[in-house]
């Protein structure tokens, strides 16, 4: 889908938490996200977390990529998602 949208002249980024998918896949671009399955914008409310993991995904998309399947790394683990969750549900 993504490279029938990018033939149309759409540039496109996918998010994906399956990094070994991704890499057989090969999709135009992509970011990978180290979190657990379904939590691709980490923990619920952290929407501090949530805006640079978008912020990251339009700067892969807006950056040249040498090639076909890119694969841009987020930056975090799934451990620090969730410890930054705790500080805000304690906050809350």
């Amino acid at each position: 889908m993504q490279r029938a949208i990018e033939r149309r002249g759409v540039p496109t980024v996918s998010m994906t938490v399956a990094l070994d998918v991704t890499e057989h896949c090969k999709p135009p671009r992509s970011v990978f996200l180290p979190f657990m399955m379904g939590h691709h914008f980490g923990v619920p409310f952290h929407r501090e977390l949530q805006l640079r993991i978008i912020l990251a995904a339009l700067d892969h998309l807006i950056k040249t990529t040498e090639r076909s399947g890119e694969i841009h790394l987020f930056p975090m683990t799934w451990a620090q998602v969730r410890q930054e969750g705790k500080v805000l549900e304690a906050e809350l």
